[in-house]
């Protein structure tokens, strides 16, 4: 039986081409293509694929949360993130929400569907600058600094902000504030905002940010 993939992707000569990849090869079947989040979850339930080719960063949904919510809709499914973001700020959210490999769009055609073929048999797969940038951090874990946005998100937050209020104070869209919290997150080592504020005034960060 061939192997039934969707595609996630926004920009449709994208899904255009992965498609085309995809269904000339007879080891797989592409049941479906979606443009955001919301639309994959909606497909994933009704194809029931073996496999969840997608991008990282897309509308309406964070590639993380979508990532989160396929697993708790179907604890077992396999996905392979497809992306041109190699940033550690991308990945170890991702694998840390249960991608089953994560490769960037420069793949070659055939690593791609070998690493298609892997991942849907549930092995990790990764980039070799993926699997790079997740070997130097396991060897030197090291908190990191955040960008002067970040910097001026978390301290709005502090001081008791909304995520639409951040949005409106600095003139970006509440999408924007939410992904620059899952940023935040992952590079302070917490799970929400208390404790991303928390850890912010311990490092002195949300202080450097008041003083700039």
């Amino acid at each position: 039986m061939p192997i039934r993939i969707i595609v996630v992707d926004d920009h449709p000569v994208v899904r255009d081409g992965l498609r085309e990849i995809f269904s000339t090869d007879e080891a797989f079947e592409v049941v479906g293509e979606a443009a955001d989040g919301p639309e994959a979850l909606a497909l994933a339930r009704l194809t029931d694929p073996d496999l969840v080719l997608m991008d990282l960063r897309m509308p309406k949904m964070s590639g993380t949360e979508l990532i989160r919510r396929l697993r708790e809709q179907k604890p077992g499914i396999n996905v392979l993130v497809l992306t041109t973001f190699d940033n550690d700020a991308d990945v170890l959210p991702a694998i840390e929400q249960g991608a089953t490999g994560y490769l960037l769009k420069d793949t070659p055609r055939v690593e791609l569907l070998r690493a298609a073929q892997a991942a849907a048999r549930g092995e990790t797969v990764l980039s070799p600058a993926v699997a790079g940038l997740l070997t130097r951090k396991v060897r030197a874990p090291e908190r990191q600094t955040l960008s002067r946005r970040e910097l001026e998100v978390l301290g709005l937050i502090a001081r008791g902000a909304t995520n639409r209020e951040v949005a409106a104070k600095l003139f970006i869209t509440e999408a924007t504030v939410k992904t620059h919290l899952l940023h935040i997150f992952a590079k302070l080592g917490v799970k929400d905002r208390a404790a991303a504020v928390a850890a912010a005034y311990e490092t002195g960060l949300l202080k450097r940010a008041s003083e700039t």
